[in-house]
């Protein structure tokens, strides 16, 4: 981004946060001691569905928390996605100021920041734990912050779905073959692994997913795990529910910020906002756990929906791929590169505990 237009989005940021009302005018213009009285209302524009289990939970949740523990100082009017701004323009929103917040994900930014998927999941990457053990102890957070701060954004952590599903399939998937033409919703790295093997990614927002797998314009969908997905009612239209979730095993929500906004808070304030974020990482990973593993049973036992695994034939062409998409996505540019190589830093580290501590618990323990 030029100095010229950084500039420009940086000056309707402030503008827009010093228009947001008189409640937020006068918190940036008088002293800290009337500060600490004033009462702030922002605004988060979301990229999912009201209330959709898992990330619409964790955004209503996260602004139900900011407000109490604000002592109602600051106020957040949700606005679920199309309700303000279209699911996929809350990036654009916050950075202009139209919002002071957004609740969504990072890999929905992969055409304007290519390296924004790192911050949501890549195939075959890290787990739940292993990703925020990077973002928080790996330097992850530094080089999003850096990646975000030409639209004058700071992202951080809000929520994770949990380890992800491979997604509802209308005809099952024997081998390569079977993925020729293969019209698939799937965001990110993983799409572009399942194009190089001959599917078609097509790109829709979470809303329009059921549908377009209805109507056929989707052979296929993925999305979350099947708390959420059951909720979607893709059960209605595709038996078909595969895993792992190659692409995607790690949902990280992410919380943009509109920096002047976020910088213009009085101290406490600003810390209960990033505090609320961080405590629904752990919240909404239980919770996605507890009803994944309970919707999984209702999936399987009331609706009808067979469980499979892809075709070893299959996984082992999707990991060979998406090494090369990586390797080839690390070239694009010098802080693509950076992020690529600390995550694959951060793996490659955590990989082998992550094998003693658990995979070989897990061996155990099941016998």
């Amino acid at each position: 981004m030029s100095k010229e237009k950084t500039g420009q989005t940086q000056a309707l940021s402030r503008r827009a946060v010093l228009g947001a009302g008189a409640g937020a005018g006068a918190a940036l213009a008088t002293p800290a001691i009337a500060q600490e009285q004033a009462t702030l209302e922002w605004k988060m524009v979301t990229s999912w569905p009201k209330n959709l289990p898992g990330p619409g939970v964790t955004a209503r949740r996260i602004a139900e928390r900011i407000q109490l523990m604000s002592g109602g100082r600051l106020r957040i009017r949700l606005f679920a996605a199309g309700e303000l701004v279209p699911a996929l323009g809350v990036f654009d929103a916050v950075s202009a100021g139209t919002a002071q917040m957004a609740h969504t994900a990072s890999f929905f930014w992969q055409g304007k920041i290519p390296a924004s998927v790192y911050f949501t999941a890549v195939p075959f990457g890290l787990l739940p734990h292993e990703h925020i053990t990077w973002i928080e102890q790996g330097g992850g957070q530094a080089l999003w912050d850096e990646l975000y701060a030409p639209f004058g954004l700071k992202p951080v952590m809000a929520g994770n779905t949990g380890v992800q599903m491979g997604g509802w399939f209308k005809r099952d998937i024997h081998g390569l073959d079977d993925l020729k033409g293969l019209k698939i919703r799937m965001p990110g790295l993983g799409g572009e692994v399942m194009r190089r093997l001959g599917a078609t990614p097509v790109s829709l927002p979470p809303g329009e997913l059921f549908q377009a797998l209805q109507s056929g314009v989707l052979d296929a969908t993925e999305f979350l795990g099947p708390w959420s997905d059951r909720a979607m009612g893709f059960h209605k239209v595709a038996k078909s529910y595969y895993s792992p979730g190659f692409h995607e095993p790690n949902g990280t929500g992410e919380a943009l910020f509109n920096k002047v906004a976020l910088d213009g808070l009085p101290d406490d304030l600003k810390a209960i906002v990033l505090e609320a974020c961080k405590a629904e990482n752990g919240r909404a990973l239980a919770e996605s756990d507890w009803e994944n593993a309970g919707s999984l049973q209702l999936l399987q036992e009331e609706d009808g929906v067979t469980v499979l695994p892809y075709p070893e034939e299959v996984l082992e062409a999707l990991r060979d791929t998406a090494a090369e998409v990586l390797a080839e996505f690390a070239e694009k540019d010098a802080l693509a590169r950076r992020i690529h190589e600390s995550h694959q830093a951060a793996r490659a580290r955590l990989a082998p505990w992550s094998d003693v501590a658990m995979r070989r618990f897990m061996a155990a323990r099941d016998g």
